[in-house]
């Protein structure tokens, strides 16, 4: 292992094309503010020299429609800066809100890369609730501290849509929020550190949820690439944008009022055009540029993009604006250009959003020179309080709207002056060398905070050599029929030079090795008990010390039995079956309609207690370490000696087997399984066996051609 010089950051960013250079900003609504924010993230931290290394980890896609460079599955960018693609679901592009099935893939090609890269992280960062999810999962298998973005919320979104009069169905099965939300409550009991970019966004926005504790929060406004964006005066005739402006425009040195986003309700760019159309002194005094992302084709562009530009071209017929409008179909990726063009014409920049969360273009356009016009939703008041360059507006108020551009425009040394401003608010408040240091700061103060070291997953040391392993849960799963137990058996016994052997139980050491005596099952290589809360290794049963540690993570199991003796309708169970890192509980017959995980789940986080909840045969709850699953034990099993997972044989047949079995592994569901896990259908990779017992366990080896 090389000697580490610094930090190594793991960025995660699941969804939208991704590249070191000519983002593809505005193709989709995938494809716009977070995808620029983390390349120059990655970019800016390479910069620094706390920083060793820091990869960028998306999805790998290979579509014909898309270009070639996101199939790349590691992009360069500086000796210390990597795109790492990795593979996860169909190889096509696919949009965010279809992605959540395959996400433990995502979570299982990056542990590959971690131990490719021969060390891991000092620090996760995942954006969007998508790699929120992935990176919850990572930092609790290998005990590193998880940062949180979230870029906007499925809450938030919920409420808009609501607002909309969308229909609940309607909402869920377009995008998918419960399963959204459940993902940034997740994300929120496990990070670190939540950064946001706005004071608005962590009261308005975060405060909605569960999970929301405000000294988890801190505020660091994204930056602004002060290399690629400052003010330069320009021959107009030898700029390419301002000559596609000369197609459209009848006068085409008119001042501009610039906006530019991508085609989307919530940027509420029809307001502004009802705003310019009404009012006749603005009309004569200026052009309107709307730059609304990169097009080829509007019948091709997503459902909501080609209703906007539609409305758009419908609102230019309905008020006449041919000549005094223009649309270009993109900015050849030269943004600043467009930036400096609009300067160089004495323009203003409106951002005319319901809520803007921050307003990355807002702080573009400030650094080129150009006074800005922006709702007052959101966080273009922090801008225009830092920087003094321009107004805010009310959105939803179009004379607002065209009263504020007619102010900026009508007075040439306020235009100057607020030109200035800007210039020089950006360089002070909101340079990627300001942001990069503010966030680093916060990165050794977490790790300072989290000292307690995780696992060291990339040494073997006690188990075997093996190429792959079967790990199978105990009752209803491996034992049941004697026969198809001794049938298995004889099968591992076969390949046991390549084979590792472990059990997955809700059962205590005591209880497992008595039954497996009495069914005559030799002692396994590795055992994962309590659904995932203990590891044992060989017939000595040597505890996994350092599993131990790790899980021992905001476990407070005193103030989670007060809390959950108000819950009405459980029953403790016995006193054999609680652990020191798990609690049990069986729901009474009359309230399994009222008791669910998903409320217990809601009732601890709205208390700040932190913990994974379990729920299967329709009875039985365990409440364990945030960082403790069955699953979760089996990865870091896996991770621990180096079998990959696709190596991997997992059978179970009720609920609490449910994140074993996911993933990449090869998972297989026993004839007499429980209906929880009918859901496990969707899955591609698991197979359903008709043999009970042990025999599902004897059809999947068949099935998959375990030993080829």
């Amino acid at each position: 292992m090389a000697k580490r010089k610094g930090l190594y950051i793991l960025l995660i960013s699941v969804h939208g094309l991704i590249r070191g250079d000519r983002l593809e900003l505005g193709r989709d609504p995938d494809t716009g503010g977070q995808t620029l924010y983390v390349v120059d993230l990655l970019n800016h931290l390479a910069d620094n020299p706390l920083v060793d290394r820091v990869d960028l980890l998306t999805r790998q896609v290979y579509d014909p429609a898309v270009d070639v460079s996101y199939t790349k599955s590691i992009e360069k960018l500086s000796e210390k800066a990597h795109i790492i693609r990795v593979p996860c679901g169909p190889k096509r592009y696919l949009r965010k809100e279809s992605l959540w099935p395959h996400l433990e893939s995502f979570t299982d090609q990056t542990l590959k890369h971690i131990r490719k890269a021969g060390r891991s992280p000092d620090i996760i960062h995942a954006h969007y609730a998508d790699a929120g999810y992935v990176g919850s999962h990572l930092a609790n298998l290998i005990g590193v501290p998880l940062i949180f973005t979230g870029h906007s919320l499925g809450r938030v979104k919920r409420r808009r849509l609501i607002n909309k009069s969308l229909n609940h169905d309607r909402i869920e099965k377009q995008y998918h929020l419960a399963q959204r939300i459940e993902a940034e409550e997740v994300t929120l009991d496990n990070a670190e550190l939540v950064v946001a970019s706005t004071l608005q966004e962590v009261i308005e926005q975060y405060g909605l949820y569960d999970n929301f504790h405000k000294d988890h929060m801190v505020v660091i406004p994204p930056g602004v690439n002060l290399k690629k964006f400052f003010p330069q005066d320009i021959n107009l005739k030898k700029s390419p944008f301002f000559n596609d402006l000369k197609r459209f425009l009848k006068d085409p040195t008119k001042p501009v009022i610039l906006a530019m986003s991508r085609p989307d309700t919530r940027k509420n760019i029809m307001a502004l055009i009802h705003a310019y159309a009404n009012d006749k002194a603005l009309k004569e005094k200026a052009n309107l540029v709307l730059v609304l992302g990169a097009r080829d084709n509007i019948r091709k562009m997503p459902a909501e993009s080609r209703s906007i530009l539609t409305e758009l071209l419908l609102l230019i017929d309905k008020y006449d604006l041919y000549g005094h409008i223009a649309y270009p179909k993109g900015h050849e990726s030269n943004v600043a250009n467009v930036y400096r063009v609009s300067s160089k014409l004495k323009g203003v920049f409106v951002n005319p959003a319901l809520i803007e969360p921050f307003g990355l273009t807002l702080i573009e356009a400030a650094a080129c020179g150009i006074p800005i016009v922006a709702t007052e939703h959101g966080g273009p008041q922090d801008i225009i309080k830092a920087c003094q360059n321009g107004l805010l507006i009310n959105p939803y108020d179009t004379k607002d709207i065209a009263d504020a551009i007619k102010k900026v425009l009508s007075h040439e040394s306020k235009w100057d002056t607020w030109s200035q401003n800007g210039i020089k608010g950006a360089k002070k408040h909101f340079s990627w060398n300001t942001h990069t240091e503010t966030y680093l700061k916060h990165c050794q103060k977490v790790i300072k905070r989290t000292s307690q070291l995780g696992p060291d997953i990339l040494l073997k040391n006690r188990l075997p050599v093996a190429k792959r392993a079967i790990i199978t849960d105990i009752d209803n799963t491996l034992i049941g029929d004697k026969a198809s137990v001794q049938k298995l058996l004889s099968i591992i016994k076969r390949h046991r030079h390549e084979l590792g052997f472990g059990i997955a139980t809700g059962r205590t050491i005591d209880a497992t090795v008595k039954i497996l005596i009495e069914w005559g099952i030799p002692i396994p290589d590795v055992m994962i008990k309590g659904v995932g809360c203990e590891i044992y290794y060989g017939s000595q049963l040597i505890p996994d010390k350092a599993w131990s540690k790790h899980i021992n993570y905001r476990w407070n199991p005193n103030e989670v039995k007060r809390l959950m003796k108000k819950v009405k309708g459980l029953i403790t169970q016995k006193a054999s079956e609680q652990r020191e890192f798990k609690l049990s509980y069986d729901v009474a017959k009359n309230n399994t309609h009222l008791i669910s995980a998903k409320m217990i789940k809601a009732y601890l986080r709205r208390n700040n207690i932190h913990v994974n909840v379990i729920f299967s045969h329709g009875k039985h709850i365990d409440i364990l370490p945030l960082r403790t699953s069955k699953g979760a034990a089996l990865r870091y099993f896996a991770l621990k000696w180096d079998l990959p997972f696709e190596n991997l044989l997992v059978a179970g047949d009720s609920g609490n087997d449910v994140e074993m079995l996911i993933g990449d592994v090869k998972g297989v569901v026993v004839g007499n399984y429980s209906p929880e896990m009918e859901k496990l259908k969707e899955e591609g990779n698991i197979y359903f066996a008709k043999g009970h017992y042990a025999a599902g366990i004897v059809e999947a080896i068949n099935h998959f051609d375990f030993f080829s």
